[in-house]
């Protein structure tokens, strides 16, 4: 295990990481500027940050009323005026004509589709203390990083059950985790699926040159807020605690060649409102950008995790969430949205047909344990869980279910030539 590891050989913190995640909480003076880049980060010159940071600083969703509400509806094209009423507490009564609206949205740019897909964590080791994850350093959780025989096993039992797309996952640790581990893992994934997403650590342009060479296809990097200073106070410690580098990522991925992007924030984190509007303006700045790119956004919601109940994300209810991917849908109507098991299936089942365009199916957060779950396996050596799900539904039971919905499921649509 690599020197800099949080842990001790038997998984348990040593008394030194101890004392210093203690000293990180109760000192902020003890942590590193979040604001600076460190040591090894690519810095590029572009100026969506600051659009993005000025535009949600100055939002007053409070100032909105019905009659901007009306006003965006009926406007043939969205603009971020548009978008910041439709996100507004005064859009919440027009709820149902938001959905309308984004149901034609969805069927002029998608059709009839649903795509599923599903992730794999290949490792649960990280470097990072953000105090809402359950993969956190300080965190006491068994921790796994498969092998390639290990990856390949779980590969070839998700492979089986018919679905084609996957998104793999580890816990941010360069030492654990390295780059070169990843990209084995891309070639792998490429034997067995036609469309390979990452959702890893922040990394420079070269080496998101060498992940799609090697078989990733797109990344999805959540900023979990966009707040800077609550984001300050929720990560104490680890490369992720840098919020412009991650602010970052997906402008050095296309400048990579990745072939799509994905974004989100974890909402009930901070101001949801804020969030979400910052979020879709990432969007919408980058694909001014960058034209030619696929774009996509998640729109999580916190969930439990191993350890901890000390955090109490600021409530987004299901409505909330129904008029922010509608609004998402009426501004962004190219991107791609994703809602992930986190949510309930009657939740799930209602969105597919008004905003959602992906869903993720035969879920598992945890390290190595799909033959357990899809073949009954019971000696699997496991890593624990990154939070718990809502939606355990199996790859044949979603598309089924989609298919009772009157909808198309997908499971790809890309040919390489």
């Amino acid at each position: 295990m690599a020197e800099n590891s949080f842990f001790v050989d038997s998984g348990k913190l040593s008394e030194k990481a101890l004392e210093k995640k203690h000293r990180l909480e109760r000192d902020p003076s003890s942590r590193t500027d979040h604001m600076k880049y460190m040591e090894g980060m690519e810095q590029i010159k572009s100026d969506i940050m600051d659009k993005v940071i000025l535009q949600m600083n100055s939002y007053d969703y409070n100032s909105y009323t019905a009659s901007d509400v009306k006003r965006a509806l009926a406007s043939e094209r969205c603009t971020i005026e548009d978008f910041k009423a439709l996100l507004s507490p005064a859009a919440a009564p027009f709820l149902e004509e938001m959905a309308q609206k984004a149901k034609l949205e969805t069927s002029r740019h998608f059709g009839n589709t649903v795509y599923i897909f599903t992730p794999l964590y290949i490792a649960n080791y990280c470097e990072n203390y953000c105090i809402y994850c359950g993969f956190n350093c300080y965190n006491d959780i068994n921790r796994k990083k498969l092998t390639m025989e290990e990856i390949e096993k779980e590969m070839k039992v998700i492979a089986d059950s018919g679905i084609e797309e996957i998104l793999m996952l580890t816990g941010e640790s360069r030492s654990m985790s390295p780059v070169d581990y990843i990209g084995e893992a891309c070639k792998l994934a490429q034997n067995y699926f036609r469309n390979v997403g990452l959702e890893i650590y922040p990394v420079n342009t070269d080496e998101y040159a060498y992940l799609h060479k090697c078989g990733a296809d797109y990344i999805t990097v959540f900023q979990e807020t966009y707040d800077t200073d609550k984001y300050e106070t929720l990560h104490l410690l680890g490369h992720k605690r840098v919020w412009p580098y991650r602010f970052e990522a997906q402008e050095r991925a296309l400048m990579g060649g990745m072939r799509g992007v994905g974004f989100s924030a974890l909402l009930g984190l901070s101001d949801f409102r804020k969030d979400a509007l910052a979020t879709a303006l990432h969007v919408y700045y980058l694909q001014r950008k960058y034209p030619h790119a696929e774009y996509s956004l998640s729109c999580p919601r916190l969930r439990p995790i191993i350890n901890n109940d000390k955090i109490n994300p600021l409530d987004v209810h299901e409505k909330e969430l129904c008029q922010i991917l509608c609004a998402y849908r009426i501004f962004l109507p190219f991107a791609g949205i994703t809602v992930s098991s986190r949510e309930v299936k009657s939740f799930r089942d209602g969105i597919i047909k008004i905003a959602a365009t992906k869903v993720s199916a035969g879920v598992s957060t945890g390290i190595g344990d799909h033959a357990e779950k899809y073949n009954g396996e019971t000696d699997a050596d496991t890593g624990d869980e990154q939070f718990e799900i809502a939606d355990d539904r199996s790859f044949d039971q979603m598309y089924k279910d989609i298919s009772g919905e009157g909808l198309q499921p997908v499971l790809n649509d890309y040919v390489y030539v």
